[in-house]
């Protein structure tokens, strides 16, 4: 049983929620001057929710003397930045060396930020969150409690990703085979949660950041090496979390020298630790509510995660199964600690847009929220509530066409360069690739990969050309870029 100190504020402190009528603003209103300039200096532009429909720029980059204009349609060729002294992102020169590993396919992708497109299903689901947010907490003065931020770079450092959130070196998530690095120290952000050490240490302490990240994945139908993730944070200090408790105030208290416990950080009390973390749930079961409805079912997973303790996992039971809808914890203390935050207690948490908006309109392929055909975009055009939205996909009847692909791998190869090769050669049809079998030759110890890629477009036939072309395109590139011999 919890203490009676905690029971007493925790009856105070769940309270009720205001449920004032929606502020809207065009600027992130909450946030002074001095941390305005403070914020700019270290994140470039500061970004607010409303603004006009973004322009996607292009994209260039340098190679010593050479430009290449980077493009979506496809890059047949891939470019080794690694053999160049350096490459261009975004006006910006960065040094190459033995860890670049980013292609312009890749790079092809900055700047699109489909968060930010009008209509785009992407921002339809991140304006209602986003509005939930505004509407439900707000200051004394009126103003939205969290700001937001959805325009920031993905181009960060290894600190910023890895580091400032507690991720070891040696921790595997740091890996080139997982990462799209542009040099040693520098990557494309692999998680929103890399600008949480800058927002922080500028004295923010409740905000949400939205934006695209990068990882190297496998290839079918739920993941992309470009998504959007939408993560948002809130703090509290002594005075915000037991200021209901004015009876036993001087009592409670957010800190300890205590020990670790399942449930507790060893400088955390146990009562400002449930506090936090009923806060937390709260605040996304009724996220939740809003977004599938009030009879959406949902359970409680414990998780791990190095950058909170106690960690949780939502899960939705949607369309017939459990689905995880997002990770969330309570911030290890050291985080805040290190951003200057030393005197709060905080939780975080985390959800991809796009694994929400294929459950809520039923999208049977994350390749579809890069499709520019209206045939597609007009099903959330002039949508006014997400809930509304029933979404006809435009998938071929036509069955995959699958085509093996095997070969004699070297000691150093990993599937995902290999899956990241495809998909620099892929102009839109290739469905998915799996592993189909591995083994190793009893005599000569070498190692075979056989790997089944399956060719289909999102709403048109294939002919049996482009998929042949396509595909010796792939067998040619993978002898010459990664080393194997082929078996075919």
């Amino acid at each position: 049983m919890f203490h009676k100190l905690f029971q007493r504020a925790a009856a105070h402190f769940i309270g009720k929620t205001s449920r004032s009528k929606v502020h809207l603003i065009r600027n992130v209103t909450n946030i002074c001057p001095t941390r305005c300039t403070r914020l700019l200096s270290t994140q470039g532009n500061l970004a607010h929710y409303h603004r006009p429909v973004f322009n996607t720029q292009r994209i260039t980059t340098a190679c010593n003397n050479v430009t290449v204009h980077a493009c979506l349609s496809g890059t047949s060729e891939k470019v080794d930045f690694k053999n160049q002294k350096n490459v261009v992102i975004q006006n910006q020169a960065y040094q190459t060396d033995e860890w670049t590993n980013v292609s312009p396919k890749i790079l092809s992708y900055l700047g699109k930020n489909l968060h930010l497109k009008k209509d785009h299903p992407l921002c339809l689901i991140k304006d209602s969150i986003v509005e939930h947010f505004y509407s439900k907490y707000m200051k004394s003065t009126r103003t939205p409690l969290f700001a937001v931020f959805d325009n920031f770079s993905p181009v960060v450092s290894t600190f910023q990703n890895f580091d400032s959130m507690l991720v070891r070196k040696d921790h595997v998530s740091r890996a080139k085979s997982d990462n799209y690095y542009i040099n040693e120290s520098t990557l494309l952000r692999a998680h929103t949660s890399a600008h949480e050490h800058d927002l922080l240490k500028s004295g923010l302490d409740a905000f949400i950041v939205v934006g695209d990240v990068y990882r190297r994945d496998t290839i079918d139908s739920s993941h992309f090496p470009v998504f959007h993730q939408i993560e948002g944070v809130r703090l509290f200090n002594k005075k915000q979390l037991f200021a209901k408790s004015q009876d036993s105030y001087n009592e409670l208290k957010i800190f300890e020298d205590g020990s670790l416990y399942t449930d507790k950080q060893a400088c955390h009390t146990l009562e400002a630790s449930k506090l936090v973390e009923m806060n937390l749930k709260q605040t996304l079961e009724d996220l939740v509510c809003d977004l599938f409805g009030k009879d959406v079912v949902y359970r409680w997973v414990d998780a791990y995660f190095p950058f909170t303790h106690p960690s949780f996992e939502m899960e939705i039971f949607f369309g017939g199964e459990w689905m995880e809808m997002l990770g969330c914890g309570i911030l290890q203390q050291e985080i805040l600690n290190t951003a200057g935050a030393k005197d709060s207690i905080g939780w975080a948490f985390g959800l991809g847009l796009e694994r929400l908006a294929m459950r809520l309109f039923n999208i049977p392929d994350i390749r579809y929220f890069w499709c520019q055909e209206d045939a597609f975009l007009s099903q959330f055009r002039g949508c006014k509530n997400i809930k509304d939205i029933n979404f006809k996909p435009m998938l071929s009847n036509q069955p995959p066409v699958v085509n093996d692909m095997s070969f004699w791998v070297p000691d150093e190869f990993c599937s995902n360069d290999f899956y990241d090769l495809v998909r620099s050669l892929d102009t839109g049809i290739i469905e998915s690739v799996i592993l189909k079998d591995s083994f190793v030759h009893p005599k000569t110890n070498k190692s075979s990969h056989c790997y089944s890629i399956f060719y289909r477009h999102t709403s048109r036939p294939l002919t049996k050309t482009e998929v042949n072309v396509l595909h010796n395109d792939i067998q040619t590139a993978v002898v010459t870029q990664l080393n194997v011999v082929g078996r075919w």
